[in-house]
């Protein structure tokens, strides 16, 4: 199915976050306002674009977008607010990154069914939007790619658990060497890191 531009006369802001299902590294959402006039063939939620595409489209987003921005939270706040609020708050830094720059939003799309209101926007949550809505969609590209990078440098620094390969998540390598070499600062303690 092709990603459209939500139908609307407001400026719309597309939110998404990467990594929330990873056991270690942090949360990173996106908001993007793209131009009404923005298409790209491929543009699509960024776990169905190749590395190779979604860093392509990374590029064109930031580009061509009104504005884009990002929002990070790390570990020691997930594992103190809880996995959920922490990808909310994300995606608040990263709206008040684009508020703050002089550009409000008339209505944010969320990807997925849970926020908490930012700044009295209007917001509609919508479940995998990131396959509906191309401004989710490029939230979702470049939410990804920023932490995909984040990861890679991680793996420098704590190069035993693979995470330029697998970015945190709980593939079977990873939760094998955790079992190996046990958890370090940018696992997150708060998780089940090997059910």
């Amino acid at each position: 199915m092709k990603v459209n531009h939500y139908k609307t006369n407001k400026i719309v802001c597309g939110c998404d976050e990467s990594g929330r299902g990873s056991l270690a590294g942090p949360v990173v959402a996106a908001a993007v306002i793209l131009p009404k006039n923005f298409f790209d063939p491929i543009l699509n939620d960024s776990k169905k674009v190749s590395t190779k595409n979604r860093i392509a489209l990374a590029k064109k987003i930031q580009a061509k977008s009104i504005c884009w921005s990002v929002g990070i939270i790390k570990i020691p706040e997930i594992d103190n607010i809880n996995i959920l609020n922490a990808s909310i708050k994300a995606m608040h830094v990263a709206i008040s990154k684009i508020t703050n720059s002089g550009m409000r939003p008339e209505l944010l799309l969320i990807d997925g069914n849970k926020f908490i209101q930012f700044d009295k926007i209007q917001y509609k949550c919508v479940i995998k939007g990131d396959e509906k809505y191309s401004s989710i969609a490029a939230a979702s590209i470049i939410a990804k790619t920023y932490r995909d990078k984040l990861m890679i440098e991680l793996d420098k620094e704590y190069p035993l658990y693979n995470w330029k390969q697998n970015k945190g998540y709980p593939t079977k390598e990873h939760k094998l060497n955790i079992l190996k070499y046990g958890i370090n600062i940018n696992h997150r303690k708060s998780f089940k890191l090997l059910s």
